[in-house]
């Protein structure tokens, strides 16, 4: 009998200590949202002397607060690219790079507290009319949603023929 009450007190302190003591706190709602917007045209192709590179499937992702819809962070550009060798020579592919401009043609600079991520890098040899294809996963500045909209994407390729040359291609682009 003495060992029942020794028991019976030992479960009463736990069910206190487990019960009583928790905090009553409230359950939040999530006070971000992910954001998904397309990129208008979702496709688009341009064609230099060297390459033809096709962007497809562009979306903009970033997170929002719910209340206020200003955005946390950095936005980010994905999607797809293929890029075709359109030389009559072997071209050593090393990265993509992308620049925003506005509607005037301007470069949209990000904000110091923005993290930049410009550049995909490849690494690919393509034969002539090679093709190679990969994903896009790049940061775009807030401000191409806001002060300075986009107005186009100019797209960098950075390849090796010997020696080495540089080529900008722009794309027109809108966000919806």
């Amino acid at each position: 009998m003495h060992f029942t009450k020794i028991f019976m007190l030992l479960a009463l302190s736990l069910a206190i200590g487990f019960f009583g003591c928790t905090k009553g706190g409230k359950v939040e709602a999530p006070q971000q949202e992910q954001i998904t917007k397309d990129l208008d045209p979702a496709k688009s192709e341009v064609k230099s002397q060297n390459f033809l590179v096709e962007l497809s499937d562009l979306k903009v992702e970033m997170f929002a607060y719910i209340d206020s819809k200003e955005i946390v962070g950095t936005p980010s550009l994905k999607g797809r690219i293929k890029i075709t060798n359109k030389s009559k020579n072997a071209l050593d592919i090393q990265a993509v790079s992308l620049e925003y401009l506005d509607e005037a043609g301007k470069p949209i600079p990000f904000k110091p507290d923005e993290r930049i991520e410009k550049v995909n890098p490849f690494w690919e040899t393509l034969q002539p009319e090679g093709i190679t294809e990969g994903s896009l996963d790049v940061t775009i500045p807030k401000d191409a949603f806001k002060e300075k909209p986009l107005g186009k994407i100019e797209v960098k390729l950075v390849y090796d023929p010997s020696p080495l040359k540089r080529e900008t291609l722009t794309l027109s682009e809108k966000i919806k």
